[in-house]
């Protein structure tokens, strides 16, 4: 204790704030000598004499504050019988669900000793992309151990005591909600999120037959009323539109990114990379026609920027040219432009060359008459049935979410609303400005909002619920083609919050459980018990869905196009004036909706796109920015009629001429210590863009004016960091061939072993005998033609291997932590440029230049060919680091999770997974093949007496991967699939000119353009 630096000793004191509030003399103290010892020469160490003066104060004070300031009693009482099934320390899995945006996803989730660590796909469910899990769903276990979750019932005026806190919620609501009663419900509303839940809806049936004059809205800033609107024009009744990318030939994507933010992302992704695999002479061909840069845009064999409110002329002129009437044909003058002409020229040939085999699909802020577009056209390509599936809506009566809340709003505003109950969501934070929802809630008497957190919304509520996590509570939902999911939870609720089922529970006078209600539910889909109840319901438990109950599909034919007024905009060329630019709102890849906003993990990781982290920004292209005088990082203000917001510009290669995309849900100012709190004097990362949205135009706004603000903003982002073989960005785009090869389908078929011819590699002889393996030679594969850049796989690294967030700050200098880290590269004209990724982790390296230069042997080769690290060997000296040409090591800096030294951030650390080591600071860290997922088929494989099967061992980041990109086995089995792999003529290493010998090779990139467009 006779050396302890400043960094630690105020560590230590921040600790003690609590204290402070307690015993004023103690923060006298604390800040009299912090202000010395920040005043002090050199920050040199504390005596020991000084500090035991502190600590004595300390606990002196501590003693007249009373209980408060002690740690809360825990009683550990071992268990008297073990329960079946149990093993400690050996983990679990269950069936689970996790709804967003109103559609379930199947999930399995992994736990130990009742605490689940991991999230995984549900590989049986019919509606995913096999053990697949979006980015969202691998992080959303950070979120059920968010420290800023709310852990008290809240009413204005005070906090409830937390012991009884549900119980005074429930006395209020038999009170409350009987007097209303007596009215039949006037003045009663509920607001909901997208809810697809079978159980919610019976409820909501029963209460609004309780309620007869009452009525429920429903809300999500990011939905898909466009399509249901768009399919309700063309066949009479609202749609599902569903993908079958398996059977299609050629893609066309309208405003689409149906491989990242579309409810069936994991499938379409799944089928999507199943028709581009070369070395099994199957290659489909994607066009893209989109104003902002996605990751399906980067898959594109073609790809076009187009604004947005150009899409529907293009789509109209695109359906004349199929159903040969030239007359109807828009007259826009872009399209008499040379490279949208003979966009449209060589997309509609290449269509009906296909008819049968293609398919058109289009995004969901697209208007409803280009999705009534869409039905026309792929009836035209004889895709129903084939290429495209239609399922009929559970709820044809669902009016438009930005109507519904509108009609709330103006109810509210007439004092025809007294109470209201809010569902989840944030509308306070999310609804379109001109609706006026703040202001609205504001004129009634009674609000509850249940919610994660006191949010924007809940902070203006007269009631507070604290929300279940979905691995906390019994649930059901409907996946996107309707097979009914069902949810269990994992663990009891950590601080006593509540489901949606609860409360509405609550507010019915039922007294059933939700696993009661959940399980009536599921009798009602499946009709009366042929087998015994039990069992049936113990089999949907375990099996986390219930097969062959998804909606009905129809065949029917839509019905004849009706007259399409479109704007002056929408006739006019592509080259705008300011004043007459567009601004497009984008999900974000961090924060979707604002609703993740407090997720480090979401945050931290890099856009696959921009590769910005911890911000949003205006993306413009070069070009426009030229035309506008604008440069990168200037600060500007967006103006659409009398609203305005500043943004930082990120120049974007791709975007479309003229229009802006810009990325909702940052800027919060209700999110906690991530994600931005106000009351806290934390600043959000970004900023806050719905003030542009309205009713009418809730995602793309036309009529934009734009002037520089004469501030610059710092956007931090990772493509520049990590430069591998000390190359600068010019000349890693003029020697790609180092890191990223790629070719057309039509020369991987004249020249299949074109990789080998596009490097010199002279011939190498090492130094040492190198070594033979006789046993197991793990090794990996990554195909550059199926990769989508995701980042799916780094989430699930992530969480796999507990690796720490640093934070904004840490990232602008280059010490972001991620073990695997996704490469983009753009290539070609910067107005329209082709992009390529590549997943860069550890490429355990047979000759490994790391090994060679640790002066204490801690990284160091396994007899199996892994490059082990031994962490508690490590003394930090960054040699490896420094030697290693692919930059895959990470340096611990500092010890990130020294917040978890608060007490209350202490429920952040049961994420971890325990087959893990917790690094420290100091220590240099990496990926290691998940060798704790080898370990574990090892050992299961000897108690078996059987060798390991080939794929028996999965990857964290190659089980999260929805196109399965990632392959992992054994290269010494002659049967396995990453042998095979290793030995297409499309595979190569990676920097191979350095004789590194890696373990990881890529299969280079295939492409399948149209010759009239190459």
């Amino acid at each position: 204790m006779s050396s302890l630096d400043r960094n630690q000793t105020q560590t230590y004191w921040r600790s003690l704030d609590d204290l402070a509030d307690a015993a004023p003399e103690l923060k006298k103290i604390i800040d009299d000598e912090l202000a010395r010892d920040g005043e002090a020469a050199g920050d040199g160490p504390l005596s020991r004499r000084r500090f035991m003066q502190i600590m004595g104060a300390s606990l002196a004070f501590a003693s007249m504050a009373g209980a408060g300031c002690r740690w809360e009693k825990e009683e550990i009482i071992p268990l008297g019988k073990r329960p079946d099934n149990y093993i400690p320390g050996k983990p679990k899995f269950y069936a689970t669900a996790m709804e967003l945006g109103g559609v379930a996803t199947g999930l399995v989730a992994t736990a130990y000793d009742g605490r689940p660590t991991k999230i995984e796909g549900n590989p049986q469910h019919p509606s995913q992309g096999g053990g697949a899990t979006t980015g969202f769903a691998q992080a959303s276990v950070l979120n059920l151990y968010d420290p800023d979750r709310s852990r008290h019932f809240v009413r204005k005026g005070g906090t409830l005591p937390l012991d009884a806190s549900w119980k005074s919620f429930q006395r209020f609501a038999a009170e409350h909600f009987s007097k209303l009663a007596q009215s039949g419900g006037r003045g009663l509303r509920f607001l909901s999120e997208a809810q697809s839940s079978p159980t919610v809806r019976a409820l909501r049936a029963e209460i609004l037959a309780r309620f007869p004059q009452a009525q429920w809205h429903e809300y999500e800033p990011l939905s898909r009323d466009n399509e249901r609107e768009g399919t309700r024009q063309a066949f009479g009744a609202p749609m599902r539109v569903a993908l079958n990318l398996t059977q299609a030939k050629v893609i066309a994507a309208f405003d689409s990114d149906f491989l990242i933010h579309h409810p069936a992302a994991l499938k379409n992704a799944r089928d999507f990379a199943r028709g581009r695999r070369p070395d099994d002479k199957v290659m489909n061909r994607l066009y893209c026609i989109e104003s902002a840069f996605t990751a399906t845009g980067s898959a594109a064999d073609h790809r076009l920027p187009l604004r947005s409110d150009l899409v529907l002329p293009f789509l109209l002129a695109l359906e004349a040219r199929l159903a040969r009437n030239p007359g109807a044909s828009p007259k826009g003058a872009f399209l008499a432009e040379p490279e949208v002409a003979k966009f449209l020229k060589v997309l509609a040939s290449d269509l009906l060359h296909n008819r049968g085999k293609a398919v058109v699909t289009v995004g969901p802020r697209q208007p409803a008459t280009a999705h009534a577009a869409a039905a026309r056209i792929n009836a035209l390509l004889a895709a129903a049935g084939r290429t495209v599936v239609y399922y009929v809506d559970e709820d044809p009566e669902r009016v438009p979410h930005t109507a519904d809340i509108t009609r709330l709003c103006r109810d509210a505003g007439a004092g025809k609303v007294h109470t209201l109950v809010i569902l989840g969501g944030n509308p306070v934070f999310n609804a379109p400005v001109d609706a006026g929802f703040k202001n609205a809630l504001a004129k009634i008497e009674t609000s509850i909002h249940l919610s994660d957190n006191v949010d924007e919304t809940s902070s203006v509520c007269t009631w507070h619920i604290p929300r279940a996590h979905y691995l906390e509570a019994w649930g059901d939902g409907r996946a996107f083609d309707g097979t009914y999911t069902l949810r269990q939870p994992i663990l009891e609720p950590l601080w006593g919050a509540r489901s949606d089922i609860e409360v509405l529970a609550a507010i019915a006078g039922k007294t059933e459980t939700p696993q009661e209600l959940v399980r009536k539910t599921l009798d009602t889909v499946l009709g009366p018990a042929t087998i015994d109840g039990t069992l049936r319901w113990r089999k949907a438990i375990h099996d986390g869905f219930v097969p062959n109950t998804a909606f009905a599909t129809t065949t029917k034919a839509p019905g004849p196009a009706p007259a399409v007024r479109l704007t002056a905009s929408q006739n006019a060329g592509t080259r705008r004036a300011n004043g007459d630019l567009e601004v497009v709102l984008v999900p974000s890849t961090a924060t979707f909706d604002g609703r993740f906003a407090n997720n480090g993990w979401l945050q931290e990781m890099p856009d696959f796109m921009t590769k910005l982290t911890w911000d949003n920004a205006a993306l413009m292209s070069p070009k426009t920015a030229a035309a506008l005088g604008i440069h990168d990082e200037d600060v500007i203000t967006i103006k659409s009629g009398g609203r305005t917001v500043d943004a930082a510009v990120y120049l974007m290669p791709g975007q479309a001429p003229f229009s802006i995309a810009l990325a909702v849900g940052y800027g919060r100012t209700h999110a906690g210590y991530v994600g931005g709190l106000a009351s806290a004097g934390i600043d959000p990362p970004g900023v806050d863009v719905y003030p542009l949205s309205t009713t009418k135009s809730p995602h793309i706004i036309g009529g934009i004016s734009v002037s520089r603000t004469g501030r610059t903003y710092k956007l931090v982002g990772t493509q520049d960091h990590w430069k591998m073989d000390k190359l600068g960005m010019a000349e890693r785009e003029e020697r790609a061939a180092l890191l990223i090869r790629e070719a057309t389908l039509k020369e991987f078929k004249q020249t299949p072993n074109f990789v080998d011819h596009m490097m010199h590699v002279p011939g190498h002889g090492s130094l040492w005998q190198e070594i033979k393996y006789d046993g197991h030679k793990w090794g990996m594969a990554t195909d550059l033609a199926a990769c989508i850049g995701c980042n799916s796989c780094t989430l699930a690294c992530q969480a796999e291997n507990n690796v720490p967030v640093v934070g904004k700050d840490r990232v602008a200098m280059e010490r972001e932590m991620h073990w695997l880290r996704i490469d983009r590269y753009f290539r070609g004209d910067p107005e329209n440029p082709t992009v390529a990724y590549q997943p860069v982790g550890c490429q355990q390296c047979e000759n490994a230049p790391c090994e060679s230069v640790c002066p204490v042997g801690a990284t160091v080769h396994s007899s199996e060919g892994l490059n082990d690290m031994t962490y508690n060997r490590c003394v930090g000296t960054r040699y490896c680091a420094n030697n290693c040409p692919y930059k895959v090591r990470r340096f611990n800096f500092f010890n990130y999770r020294e917040f978890l030294d608060n007490p209350k951030n202490k429920v952040t650390s049961l994420q971890y997974n325990p087959e893990v080591t917790v690094r420290s600071r100091g220590v240099m860290e990496k990926c290691t093949f998940c060798v704790q997922r080898i370990q574990a088929v090892k050992i299961a494989s000897k108690n078996d007496k059987r060798p390991i099967r080939d794929g028996e061992i999965v990857t964290a980041c190659q089980q999260a991967c929805p196109t399965d990109a990632i392959v992992f086995g054994d290269l010494n089995d002659e049967h396995s699939r990453v042998r095979k792999l290793h030995e297409s003529p499309r595979a190569y290493a990676m920097l191979e000119v350095l004789y590194t010998r890696p373990r990881n090779n890529y299969l280079a990139r295939i492409r399948n353009p149209h010759e009239d467009l190459s």
